[in-house]
């Protein structure tokens, strides 16, 4: 190779080395990406653009590498404690209430009046299988057939249904106490339904009387 072609070369390099050198950051990235989203998106009736703020737990589990044992540890601790217990300990209400929610997929858009829990549905079909008689259903989550009956409820003075209630609870209200990357709707600590509702879901699951559980 003579004299030129190994200073065209070298010039290449050094051009090609003054690019990545100028390349952004990562965190600079993120920054422009945030920037763009943000710009996207206004508020409009009920969905403020502060939807778009991430908590630990959203920010950790949306990169594209998964959150350090020690990062997954901490949003798992801080869901638990966010967790609110029901009132008097009382976790089951109307399992017919319950199955409407469970169909229910209604709350929380622009188009709605309120972000009133009264008027959100729980949406439950979307990922799981519920009731066999359900034709249409989604498979995201592990099928809730039978959720009471193969956990060893057979009534509600069960030695099983407290440790059983209590997961429940804690599953419903901020499923990121138990996986930080969970995909689950965190309905109680979103405020995405009330106390109430989730008893009536809770039911659906849980009372032996439920058709889930026959």
């Amino acid at each position: 190779m003579n004299k030129i072609h190994l200073l065209i070369g070298g010039l290449a390099v050094a051009g090609l080395l003054a690019g990545c050198s100028s390349m952004p950051s990562p965190a600079e990235l993120d920054a422009k990406a945030s920037q763009a989203i943000k710009a996207s998106f206004r508020d409009q009736g009920i969905a403020k653009t502060d939807r778009l703020d991430q908590d630990l737990g959203q920010s950790a589990c949306s990169s594209d590498k998964p959150p350090s044992d020690a990062v997954a540890d901490k949003i798992m601790a801080e869901a638990l404690y966010s967790v609110k217990w029901p009132a008097n300990g009382q976790y089951l209400g109307d399992w017919k209430a319950g199955e409407r929610l469970a169909q229910d997929g209604r709350g929380m858009t622009w188009t709605d009046a309120s972000t009133d829990p009264k008027s959100n549905g729980g949406n439950c079909y979307n990922c799981h299988q519920i009731d066999k008689k359900e034709i249409s259903y989604g498979t995201i989550g592990p099928s809730l057939w039978n959720y009471g009956k193969t956990r060893g409820i057979t009534d509600l003075q069960s030695p099983a249904f407290a440790p059983i209630a209590q997961y429940t609870w804690v599953k419903l209200w901020n499923a990121k106490a138990y996986a930080a990357c969970s995909n689950m709707p965190r309905f109680g600590h979103k405020g995405l339904l009330n106390e109430q509702q989730l008893r009536d879901i809770m039911a659906l699951l849980l009372d032996p009387k439920s058709p889930v559980n026959q």
